[in-house]
């Protein structure tokens, strides 16, 4: 009777399941890290599992790209920069139909570029009035909403910047906030985002609320407007704990050798991803990928060794390799 005997919830809970077991339905895809000309390829954007927007240099070497990737393994390009200019571009997002994105060189400051993906009409400058702009390289480095692009720039006298343009163009507005705030989920900011210590005040910036967050004794705090991550030191490694930014319902994720695999928090208040550390990993760079299931309070194995994982706009992306790069895999966790 005891060996047929379930395993208790607690048990079950500590030990990850793999997630075509758990989530059999999510969509999935994996495509080679090279295009069909050999230039490596980076995923900036997944518009879902199998349909990517991303860089790479041109085969000859004399432009960097900016392409669609599609399900059948096309490509549309979107934007081709001369590479004698040093160019790049960062900051992708993805509303609807339309792309935005920051370019630059070095010889012109950083613009913001946008284009539809259906209407037929080449990418058009929104603004080249950017300001000192700061990305995280998370989710929420540029937002749309509202028909506006937004984000943050540095000002002096510990000044942020919230700046936004619409769409189509015209003249860049600015609301000014004492201290060092980064965008999240419009319309809410996030402080504190290179202290030691992480975050300790949310900010919506539309009603003006703001929503302090508890500290917490020897651990790093970064929030979204639903979720907090709490980090922590222990005798074996970090401790990851979730909350909510008042301090309530707060519970364990995992303990020993892990990290947290994103700056990102709370994947569409449902999800966060963390990573697990062990063999090899020091010498291959790769960890094993985990999503914890806030709702379920439990971890799902992604991928037993990855690199290079990020998260845009519902969708989890990674590679693996062992002579480098050889492929990118992704999950829509918005078909979880």
């Amino acid at each position: 009777m005891l060996l047929l005997a379930p395993p208790s919830d607690r048990q079950s809970a500590s030990v990850p399941v793999p997630a075509v077991l758990a989530w059999p339905g999510a969509q999935r895809g994996s495509v080679p890290a090279d295009l069909p000309d050999g230039a490596a390829y980076t995923p900036a954007w997944f518009l879902d599992a199998r349909t990517s927007i991303g860089t790479a240099l041109s085969r000859d070497g004399a432009s960097l790209r900016l392409v669609v990737r599609q399900a059948d393994g096309s490509l549309r390009q979107l934007r081709r920069l001369p590479t004698r200019d040093a160019p790049s571009i960062e900051a992708v997002t993805v509303s609807g139909e339309v792309v935005v994105w920051v370019e630059g060189d070095e010889d012109r400051s950083p613009q913001l570029w946008a284009v539809n993906l259906r209407d037929g009409r080449p990418p058009w400058l929104v603004t080249d009035d950017i300001g000192e702009a700061r990305f995280y390289y998370w989710e929420h480095d540029l937002v749309i909403a509202d028909g506006r692009v937004r984000w943050v720039a540095t000002a002096a006298n510990d000044v942020t910047e919230v700046r936004s343009v619409a769409l189509a163009g015209g003249q860049v507005q600015i609301t000014a906030e004492t201290g060092t705030w980064q965008l999240s989920a419009w319309p809410w900011l996030v402080d504190a985002a290179t202290s030691v210590s992480g975050s300790t005040m949310l900010r919506n910036i539309v009603t003006r609320q703001d929503v302090a967050v508890p500290p917490s004794r020897r651990a790093v705090t970064n929030c979204s407007p639903r979720w907090c991550r709490v980090v922590s030191s222990t005798a074996d490694g970090y401790r990851i704990d979730l909350m909510n930014p008042d301090g309530t319902d707060r519970r364990k994720v995992a303990e020993a050798r892990v990290q947290t695999g994103l700056a990102d928090v709370g994947a569409l208040d449902r999800f966060d991803v963390y990573a697990e550390s062990g063999g090899n990993s020091d010498l291959t760079g790769n960890v094993r990928l985990l999503v914890y299931d806030i709702a379920g309070r439990r971890s799902v194995e992604v991928s037993p060794a990855a690199a290079n994982i990020v998260y845009r706009g519902g969708v989890l992306w990674w590679s693996t390799g062992t002579q480098g790069l050889s492929l990118w895999h992704s999950l829509d966790l918005r078909t979880v």
